[in-house]
């Protein structure tokens, strides 16, 4: 039986990218993905059901800032390192703010991101995205934003990992296999028909992570929302802007929802009611991707198409954007992963050998790629004490 040095659970984002840093770092690596076609509206991949926004300009902290930084650079010479174009561009992001709120309250909270959006008026505001309704905002906060193409991007870091000897198998994890010598060390992977051997395992299941630790007994504070949003097709319409609320109610619900640990473990719960979120992103081929609702549910697998989520999306989006609301388009939902700090698990997990986290980015293309790399150097022998702040152990 062939033997790996890394076997990385999930071919999304994080996992293309950790797989794609692995092999580079000189590493025999297996990807394992659930499925070789991602195109369902419940495909539970979550790039399809990301933005691909890029806030670099978002940090607060030393730590958060030197990650953007890095991502910034990376993201600048990718597509070149990669030989695939990841579509990435730096463009006008409005931070809409509601007609009842005061903007100068507002703004006051990013005073210290890194680069301090600027606050203009609904005309100025208007003119910069003209599909945009004065009546629907007070004003916005406007800065520069990296875009990227998530399938793009994805696809990418893939082909960039093939062609560096790394293998990818289309099939679903069920499970950790343990040393039968010593059962606190894992040395591969189980799925319904066979398992794999590797001397690590990374799981990069994004919002399916949680449920595979709890398979095997291990307790890792890592969380999912449910993510709907709606995809259209190129059309006629065109934005000049990517746009997206100032004040994001899914931060709070991630912090209400990570709170009650316990509750994860009981069947069917709604952690928190289920918030919206209404942002708008127009891909370079014109695509255009809306909504989002979050749901927080124990099960991330809860089907959630007959909850109404759909309309509640176009009602919102309607009166922000009203040319969009009743454009023909495609349904999506996904688990997202998140922590209950905000910032991802990235490390070993505590009190086991041999098995890994790499998931809950809360500004994932920001943050992944260069964290990707890091991590792939510090298993190549070169400590990062950086990480040890993202470390699982941390909780």
């Amino acid at each position: 039986m062939k033997t790996y040095d890394w076997l990385v659970v999930g071919s999304g984002l994080a996992g293309s990218a950790l797989g794609y840093e692995l092999a580079r770092a000189g590493y025999r690596v297996l990807m394992l993905e659930q499925s070789a076609t991602a195109s369902s509206p419940t495909t539970h991949n979550a790039t399809q059901c990301s933005y691909g926004g890029i806030a670099y300009w978002s940090g607060t902290t030393p730590l958060m800032r030197q990650l953007c930084q890095e991502g910034l650079e990376l993201h600048r010479t990718l597509s070149a390192e990669l030989d695939s174009d990841t579509e990435y561009r730096e463009v006008d992001l409005l931070l809409t703010i509601d007609p009842d709120r005061d903007p100068q309250a507002v703004a006051s909270a990013y005073s210290k991101m890194d680069v301090v959006p600027t606050l203009v008026d609904s005309v100025i505001a208007c003119e910069l995205e003209p599909l945009l309704n004065p009546d629907a905002i007070a004003a916005a906060l406007v800065v520069k934003h990296g875009h990227v193409s998530p399938e793009a991007i994805v696809r990418a870091y893939q082909q960039a990992f093939l062609r560096l000897g790394g293998e990818i198998c289309y099939e679903q994890v069920t499970g950790f296999w343990q040393s039968e010598a010593d059962l606190s060390r894992y040395q591969g992977v189980q799925t319904e028909t066979s398992h794999y051997v590797g001397e690590n395992v990374v799981v990069c299941a994004g919002g399916l992570s949680r449920s595979l630790f709890r398979k095997a007994g291990l307790a890792v504070r890592l969380y999912a929302t449910i993510a709907e949003l709606i995809e259209l097709p190129p059309g006629e319409v065109r934005l000049q802007s990517l746009v997206m609320p100032a004040e994001l109610k899914r931060f709070e619900l991630e912090a209400a929802a990570g709170a009650v640990d316990s509750l994860w473990n009981e069947p069917d719960q709604e952690i928190t009611p289920a918030i919206l979120d209404a942002g708008i992103v127009q891909f370079r081929d014109g695509r255009i991707r809306f909504g989002q609702i979050s749901r927080v549910l124990s099960n991330p697998l809860t089907p959630t198409e007959a909850l109404g989520g759909e309309q509640a999306m176009r009602s919102a989006i309607g009166r922000l954007m009203p040319a969009l609301k009743d454009q023909p388009g495609q349904w999506r939902s996904c688990p997202v992963a998140f922590s209950c700090d905000r910032l991802p698990l990235v490390g070993a997990v505590p009190d086991r050998a041999g098995i890994h986290v790499f998931s809950g980015f809360g500004n994932p293309f920001a943050i992944l790629p260069p964290l990707a790399r890091r991590f792939a150097y510090h298993a190549a022998g070169q400590p990062d004490p950086l990480l040890l702040q993202l470390s699982p152990a941390r909780f």
